[in-house]
């Protein structure tokens, strides 16, 4: 039976061309991160002021910025900064949105607690909240981790908390209960696994909101402070040197947008696999585009009696 569930969510996963194009990009963008100082000569805080503006192609696959460094390398050095930070706020709030969620379905007080805290950190705009952080703590690629941390995880608690007081109808749950089992024991072996699945679906989205957060962070001057290459300061470079220097906004701007692609089909591509009631929007038919069927109604005959 095992081997027929494995299976089937093997085939489930392999048919779903939207996790496949989501890990396609994203071992693209990782592998690029990883190999790219290996295939560039240059050093991402080499400056060479004779080389100043020099446009893509040659010793220089992507150009040269303001400062003549190496665009390639910059933007190869952004994407590990980006994904770094990705990933650390997404493990960071899985963690801690997690432990809240939990503990608010179980326990009514904390839930009144917990929720209403989490209400009013979600009534203020992510952006708005991020840039009022890193004004406290100072730029720094340390304090982006944390100051996003603090603005995505009460979205993580609500997603979690959702979904335990649902497995908490459950009468498996009720059974447990009336067996005597403990209130922890419940929560971490019980209600956390099931609430697993769209932890990890949520997970991916504030993967990829956390790298446009800081991207746009890092343009403003609150992010990673330079010279640390990240996309967003290199995007800011750019705007200065906009019309002069397509290049600059154009590569960071493609790999930021691919990656961020990237982990939004991955999402969408786990939420179809793990939850088997959705079904992917490619499969949907929109009303304009049904065939037409033409209607017959069948006329009952009249009696000719009558």
């Amino acid at each position: 039976m095992k081997k027929e569930q494995r299976f089937l969510m093997r085939k489930r996963l392999l048919s779903n061309k939207l996790l496949i194009t989501g890990v396609m990009i994203m071992l693209f963008v990782i592998i690029l991160a990883a190999i790219g100082p290996a295939i560039t000569r240059y050093d991402a805080y080499e400056m060479m002021v004779e080389n100043r503006l020099k446009g893509p192609g040659g010793e220089h696959l992507f150009g040269t910025d303001n400062l003549g460094r190496d665009l390639f390398a910059r933007v190869v050095y952004g994407a590990r900064v980006s994904l770094s930070v990705g990933l650390c706020v997404a493990f960071i709030t899985s963690v801690i949105g997690m432990m809240i969620g939990l503990l608010a379905s179980y326990y009514r007080t904390m839930d009144h607690i917990l929720m209403r805290i989490c209400d009013g950190l979600m009534a203020i705009p992510g952006i708005l909240f991020a840039i009022a952080l890193m004004a406290v703590m100072g730029p720094s690629t340390s304090n982006v981790i944390i100051a996003l941390g603090i603005v995505f995880t009460p979205h993580i608690a609500r997603v979690v908390r959702s979904r335990a007081l649902s497995i908490q109808e459950e009468t498996y749950i009720e059974a447990m209960k009336s067996q005597g089992a403990g209130p922890l024991r419940i929560i971490f072996l019980h209600i956390a696994p099931n609430a697993f699945s769209p932890l990890i679906v949520q997970a991916t989205f504030i993967f990829a909101e956390s790298i446009i957060t800081e991207a746009a962070l890092s343009f403003l001057g609150a992010g990673v402070p330079t010279p640390d290459p990240s996309w967003g300061n290199i995007l800011y470079d750019g705007k200065l040197v906009i019309f002069n220097a397509w290049w600059m906004t154009l590569f960071p701007g493609v790999m930021l947008i691919l990656t961020v692609v990237g982990l939004n089909f991955l999402g969408d591509g786990l939420r179809d696999a793990i939850d088997p009631h959705t079904k992917p929007v490619t499969k949907k038919r929109l009303g304009l585009f049904r065939p037409f069927k033409r209607e017959t109604r069948s006329v009952p005959t009249q009696n000719a009696s009558r």
